[in-house]
């Protein structure tokens, strides 16, 4: 059986992005860090620019014509409500009873996802959200951390069990801060690698995951994208 990035969201780690909102303690760093730029007003307050909108956001994903005619986007599938338990202790210790949901706590948030048919089937998706730089800072780069934090683990979600291996990779010099990591699945002998690359820039960030080929080639489109709009 062939796993696909979108089940591997469905059932893995990835799902696990959701608990960014409720996460504890400070990150490890496997990021690079730069202070972003904030407005200042003339009595010499700095003024943080205010979240952009869900609709805002959505309007600032890649679509088809911005990846070429080889990407088909597919719809978006409902949240899974299966069981799933993780046995790494730093990511049971953020779980709680948020692991079955697949994109941050962040309310304000856009996602797209898309097949790729040239040399071969794969995968790529895109998530955007909008607070706080701060916030945004925090809970993205506690929940790789958690998910470095056990070089190997088990998802399991009703009767299927996914062996996942994390492996933090450079990221690019980009935007304010940056995170990466390779996530390797296993399930019914077959194994699947998934890169995933989360970017700041300012109070957005960009998370574009799916087959490392396709979020090497396409990671600069999307911030490119968002960027247009701070």
């Amino acid at each position: 059986m062939r796993l696909h990035a979108t089940t591997v969201r469905g059932l893995s780690v990835l799902a696990i992005l959701v608990l960014a909102g409720c996460s504890h303690g400070s990150a490890a760093s496997s990021r690079t860090m730069s202070s972003p730029t904030v407005p200042v007003h003339p009595d010499g307050e700095s003024v943080a620019p205010a979240p952009l909108s869900s609709t805002a956001l959505a309007k600032l994903l890649l679509d088809e014509s911005d990846l070429g005619g080889d990407y088909t986007r597919m719809p978006q599938r409902a949240a899974a409500h299966d069981d799933v338990t993780v046995n790494c202790p730093a990511l049971e210790k953020l779980g709680g009873d948020a692991s079955t949901s697949t994109s941050l706590a962040f309310p304000r948030k856009a996602k797209a996802s898309f097949t790729y048919a040239g040399g071969g089937n794969s995968e790529l998706a895109e998530e955007l959200y909008s607070a706080t730089a701060a916030k945004l800072s925090k809970g993205i780069g506690e929940i790789f951390d958690a998910m470095v934090s056990c070089p190997t683990y088990q998802v399991m979600s009703g009767h299927t069990v996914v062996t996942v291996g994390t492996q933090v990779t450079p990221a690019p010099d980009l935007g304010d801060e940056q995170w990466s990591q390779l996530l390797t699945y296993s399930i019914g002998g077959q194994r699947s690698v998934v890169k995933q690359t989360a970017i700041r820039i300012g109070n957005v960030l960009v998370l574009v995951s799916g087959a490392p080929g396709l979020v090497d080639a396409n990671l600069e489109k999307a911030l490119d994208k968002a960027e247009a709009a701070l």
